[in-house]
């Protein structure tokens, strides 16, 4: 294949064995096809950016761990929130400052985790004939409107820095950009926070459903601490937006390029030799949550469809639990009733283990579970 050329073909796994290729873009969006070829760019000496946030939190500490020992180069995709955030999160922790909350913003309200691709539109801010013409996927599409696709993002997150999630997964609380440093602290200080170093998705709609003015629906954010009484003063100096005591501060960008910007992680992999944020730990999961009552013999539809919605929980509470993890609740059968809202268990349902996704994600349990049990004690 001559340099610069394009090159089509029906067998995805034959451009891993082309020379001139040393970046691998995944953008399928399919967690078995991401970890299929996260696999294929270790064996064939390939960096690889994970446009597939679906298979990084399925598996992405495992294959980001396979890549680093095969020397290569396993890198969240740049405009893309995750790696966004993790920018913003190396930038604050480079000054100094530790960081107290990260995330981004969606449209949000606690009855969206019902949400199926039939109603999508209503809620999502475009008419059925408009999405029609753009080709838009309404269950893709709903797994952003019904918590999934939040979930999954800071799992990435989580991951990737190490902020954790809260015991009982993403509150959504609805706040402003100029309010986030008040909103976005502990809740025995006054703000939302389960803990310092937490993962959190903001609302741009307040709980009755009306608009919040200078939302941040489309951006990411992160909110840091002030590590001295001078800093302090430098924060209110240079007109930072503060909570009420100076201590806590907020920087956020409102709009994220996801395609447009990432030629940044391809130029990181391929002339630095640099990851714009990876998997380094196990912190966060995204478990499969029942959207209704369902029964023996159904089929799960997976992210984004009328059965299951992604919850992110700590990882180590997912382990605990047996918990089915969102990446693999898709063509698999119920054998258990399960009741609306539970987290569905590997118990639940006819896995197949010898299937290469199970198998991949197993291995990580068992990779990383002789330290979720070291830190439970």
């Amino acid at each position: 294949m001559a340099l610069g050329s394009t090159w089509i073909t029906e067998d995805a796994g034959a451009l891993f064995g082309a020379e001139d290729i040393a970046v691998v873009i995944d953008a399928t969006g399919h967690p078995a096809a991401g970890i299929r070829h996260a696999r294929l760019a270790c064996a064939h000496g390939k960096h690889i950016v994970m446009v597939n946030v679906e298979a990084d939190a399925l598996a992405g500490p495992l294959l980001a761990a396979e890549a680093e020992k095969a020397g290569l180069v396993y890198s969240l995709a740049y405009g893309d929130q995750p790696a966004l955030i993790c920018e913003m999160v190396d930038w604050a922790r480079a000054c100094g400052f530790p960081v107290v909350a990260a995330g981004k913003g969606t449209k949000y309200l606690p009855s969206y985790h019902k949400l199926t691709p039939d109603d999508v539109w209503n809620h999502y801010g475009i008419t059925p004939e408009d999405a029609a013409k753009g080709g838009m996927n309404p269950q893709m599409f709903n797994s952003f409107m019904d918590g999934t696709k939040s979930a999954i993002e800071m799992a990435a997150v989580a991951n990737a820095t190490g902020l954790t999630p809260a015991p009982s997964g993403l509150a959504f609380p609805p706040v402003d950009a100029e309010n986030l440093a008040t909103v976005l602290r502990p809740a025995a200080e006054g703000g939302s926070l389960h803990h310092k170093g937490q993962v959190e998705v903001i609302s741009s709609l307040a709980r009755d459903g009306s608009a919040i003015e200078r939302d941040l629906r489309w951006g990411v954010y992160v909110v840091f601490e002030a590590p001295s009484d001078y800093a302090r003063r430098c924060f209110g100096e240079y007109g930072l937006a503060t909570d009420p005591s100076g201590r806590y501060a907020a920087m956020y960008k409102p709009y994220h390029l996801i395609g447009l910007e990432l030629g940044i992680s391809v130029a990181y992999a391929g002339v630095l030799g640099q990851a714009t944020g990876a998997a380094r730990s196990w912190s966060g999961d995204v478990v499969a949550t029942a959207k209704r009552d369902l029964q023996p013999g159904e089929v799960l539809d997976g992210e984004g469809g009328y059965t299951v919605w992604g919850k992110l929980m700590p990882a180590a509470d997912s382990l605990r639990g047996g918990c089915l993890p969102l990446g693999l609740a898709q063509g698999i059968k119920l054998v258990r009733p399960v009741a609306e809202g539970a987290a569905l268990s590997w118990d639940d349902v006819a896995f197949d283990a010898a299937d290469p996704s199970v198998a991949c994600r197993r291995e990580m349990e068992q990779h990383f579970a002789a330290g979720k049990a070291s830190a439970a004690e």
